[in-house]
């Protein structure tokens, strides 16, 4: 295929419109969450508005910051991640989706509680407790405070606050993160979610957490402002973990969730080429809108030519092409793509991809993620 041939390919294929709820997108391609701690004091400022408003301008269709923590003193763990509640953190994300917004683009944030990750006596709230459904954490480190209902009602609430004040800030949607082992995650993954009430148990009764939090933000908002749930079988330094070993397992633990108010499920995977399970080439985004008929959102390694995880561990990341993603896109396995490292070192990385720029698209070096803007 000649260089023009491909690039009217991608165009063709990614500059397709598309709607979430009330929100239409201008093409197919959004900017993964990635966390850069860029925020003291958790206020998001002028530089943080203009790093965003680079990528919109760039052609990214839509928009997800990085995580967020909502007003829970547990939620976070660093007190440069940005946090989604007091009046100066709020005012700083409505000047960041203004200018996301007169730049063309569409911005979601995403909500966040980190749970059992977060390290003992770290900011913000250096005497918060590490809390999780059962207190277990990941890995072999110490343990924390089991969550009484009363503490799933306080966290409830907060990530419903803060979808409130998302939609009154001028966000176009939201996004929960239920994925690579943070609090929402580690109710849905059966090595921390030991619990013996209506919390834990079988996968869906391990949903049930994840459930009331859709349920309750889809009250708090308007009826067409775009939920979005983020979620993965991988965890931070547990890559082997799965939360459905099957097809049947995967539709038990999606399908409250869609039935709650989901509007599209963004399907974290290392590599997005990977099949997620034997006898199918769907990979787990797939599935997502195979089983619940929802929109769903691929995102792992695109664009790159090794998996993001050598990229953040130092080794340079090549440009690879992109036929196997148009491939899958065309016939609609999946709606949306996001694009992470490689959006991240390259603002234009969209624009570039669009109009057959590809010849300038810059590689990605180690060592340079701490100071990209």
């Amino acid at each position: 295929m000649t260089s023009s041939n491909a690039s009217t390919r991608a165009s063709d294929v990614l500059v397709r419109p598309f709607s979430l709820g009330g929100l239409d997108l201008p093409n197919r391609i959004v900017m993964a969450p990635m966390t850069r701690e860029f925020s003291p004091g958790g206020v998001p400022g002028a530089d943080v508005a203009a790093y965003y408003a680079r990528r919109a301008a760039g052609g990214v269709g839509l928009i997800i910051t990085e995580g967020t923590y909502v007003d829970h003193a547990s939620a976070g763990t660093s007190d440069r991640v940005p946090r989604f509640h007091g009046a100066d953190a709020l005012a700083g994300w409505t000047a960041v989706a203004e200018a996301v917004h007169a730049a063309g683009g569409a911005i979601m944030p995403q909500l966040w509680h980190v749970g059992m990750t977060r390290a003992a006596g770290a900011p913000p709230i250096a005497d918060a407790p590490r809390v999780g459904p059962s207190g277990i954490p990941l890995s072999g480190s110490a343990q924390g405070h089991t969550m009484t209902l009363s503490d799933i009602d306080d966290v409830i609430a907060a990530f419903t606050t803060a979808a409130a004040a998302a939609e009154a800030c001028g966000f176009d949607g939201i996004e929960l993160h239920g994925a690579h082992g943070y609090l929402i995650d580690q109710f849905l993954w059966s090595h921390t979610n030991r619990r013996d009430d209506s919390y834990g148990g079988d996968i869906t009764s391990r949903t049930r957490f994840a459930t009331e939090i859709v349920a309750a933000c889809r009250k708090a908002v308007s009826p067409d402002f775009p939920i979005l749930f983020r979620m993965s079988q991988w965890k931070s330094d547990h890559y082997q973990a799965r939360l459905a070993e099957s097809p049947a397992e995967l539709e038990a633990f999606l399908t409250p969730l869609a039935a709650a108010g989901v509007d599209a499920f963004h399907c974290s995977t290392r590599r997005f080429w990977l099949p997620e399970f034997e006898g199918s080439e769907l990979n787990l985004a797939g599935w997502a809108k195979k089983l619940t008929g929802k929109a769903t959102i691929s995102v792992g390694s695109v664009g790159l030519d090794n998996e993001f995880i050598e990229v953040f561990q130092g080794r340079t990341g090549r440009v690879s092409d992109i036929t196997g993603l148009l491939e899958r896109m065309e016939r609609d396995e999946f709606d949306l793509i996001a694009i992470g490292r490689a959006l991240l070192n390259d603002p234009l990385w969209a624009d570039k991809i669009l109009h057959g720029r590809t010849n300038e698209l810059t590689p990605i070096g180690p060592h340079k993620f701490a100071t990209l803007r």
